[in-house]
């Protein structure tokens, strides 16, 4: 049956690429997808798929159903894009000024397609029920998993597997990892107030360009000195704001940025070490300090026998030429949501062209993938449904 399905997604191949290219020139950002959704629900209708609209908010769900008795397994592809103005030079370049897919979000959605249309063409062999979850707003917290999930799109579900076509490795690598393989992404704002004066005058003032200034050198001390070097941990600062005249000091300066982590513990630790510092050097300098931490997406943690079942099938994939044991991200992700729920895995897919002299990283402008790996990423999902369901 497998290989029926392999040949089906390779003659879907051009299909596959054409609605990758039209979700590519017609980008729509989180919380603001509107043609997107349609389009998928309508191309699941034409299949003859039960299909739930607005799961979530924006999100599709679509069901297909097996002619056996058989466990229930769902596929993930999120479908939002990024505030980012697309310089390429492609015929399938972002149509929307300032939006683009420079993610791969369009990729996912058109493999997944794809392997909807595949798989219904095999239907009477197939075991139980294949759930098709298209997520909106996988960019932008709160995000739209955990709406989705609260909305039923996990009901009755025992497996749930997704991936990211990963532009930077290689097409024809799948990465993989049981246990922890993105972190915890959380951002916080620290906002210092001081006193402003004449740049002549420092002494009459409270300089909060200077006292944020260490607070900035402060931060990168706690992983070093406060995180066990056993865990991995990151604290970057991403803006740093006191709009002033040249000679004139700043009452108030906006520090923002992100920490990410892969444990509760150290996620706690690094809260309370960005308050513990920002309170002391506010207090050393005579000003006032206030932080905001918002926590992100949980840490994405794989559970261990869908991830090494994950590699096991990847091997016989055709087109991959390696399987590895890859080192987490420190990026996040929202399909942590789901596997606190269900049993399943996430794992990445190469798609990087190998006559690219360069491949631009993902939220570049210049982002884009080999749309080979489109094919890749539909059979390995596809070949872990046929296991799934048909597992007794």
């Amino acid at each position: 049956m497998r290989e029926k399905l392999f040949i089906a997604i390779d003659n879907n191949y051009d299909e596959i690429i054409s609605l990758r290219r039209h979700l590519h020139e017609n980008p729509e950002l989180s919380f603001e997808e509107v043609e997107t959704p349609k389009l998928i629900a309508d191309y699941h209708r034409n299949l003859g798929h039960e299909v739930r609209e607005h799961v979530g908010g924006r999100g599709v769900v679509a069901i297909l159903k097996g002619n056996k008795p058989g466990k229930t397994v769902a596929l993930r592809a999120d479908f939002d894009a990024l505030p980012i103005q697309d310089e390429k030079d492609v015929p399938y370049k972002s149509k929307i000024p300032g939006a683009m897919h420079a993610c791969g979000h369009d990729g996912h959605s058109a493999s997944l397609l794809g392997l909807a249309k595949s798989l219904n063409s095999i239907k009477d062999q197939l075991f139980g029920k294949i759930i098709f979850i298209h997520q909106h707003a996988e960019e932008l917290a709160p995000g739209g998993a955990i709406a989705m999930i609260e909305d039923g799109c996990l009901d009755g579900v025992d497996y749930i597997f997704g991936t990211h076509l990963w532009a930077t490795e290689p097409l024809g690598k799948i990465q993989y990892k049981s246990g922890p393989i993105m972190a915890a992404a959380d951002r916080f704002e620290i906002t210092i107030q001081g006193q402003g004066g004449h740049g002549a005058k420092p002494h009459e003032t409270k300089d909060s360009i200077v006292i944020g200034s260490q607070i900035v050198l402060a931060l990168q001390q706690i992983v070093s000195r406060r995180v066990s070097p056993m865990d991995a941990a990151v604290i970057s600062v991403g803006s740093f704001e006191a709009k002033n005249a040249f000679n004139v000091i700043a009452d108030s300066v906006k520090i923002v940025g992100t920490a990410r982590s892969f444990n509760e513990k150290v996620q706690d630790l690094l809260e309370n070490e960005i308050q513990r510092v920002v309170k002391g050097i506010c207090l050393a300098g005579d000003v006032t300090g206030t932080v905001q931490y918002k926590r992100g997406y949980p840490a994405l943690v794989n559970h261990h026998d869908e991830a090494i079942q994950v590699a096991a099938l990847a091997e016989d994939i055709p087109g991959v030429i390696e399987v590895e044991d890859m080192i987490p991200q420190m990026g996040g992700e929202d399909f942590a949501y789901y596997l606190h729920h269900v049993k399943g895995a996430f794992f990445f897919t190469g798609a990087k062209n190998p006559t690219w002299e360069k491949a631009y990283p993902h939220h570049h402008p210049k982002f884009d993938i080999d749309e080979n790996a489109l094919l890749i990423s539909a059979k390995l999902l596809g070949d872990l449904a046929l296991y799934y369901t048909s597992e007794m």
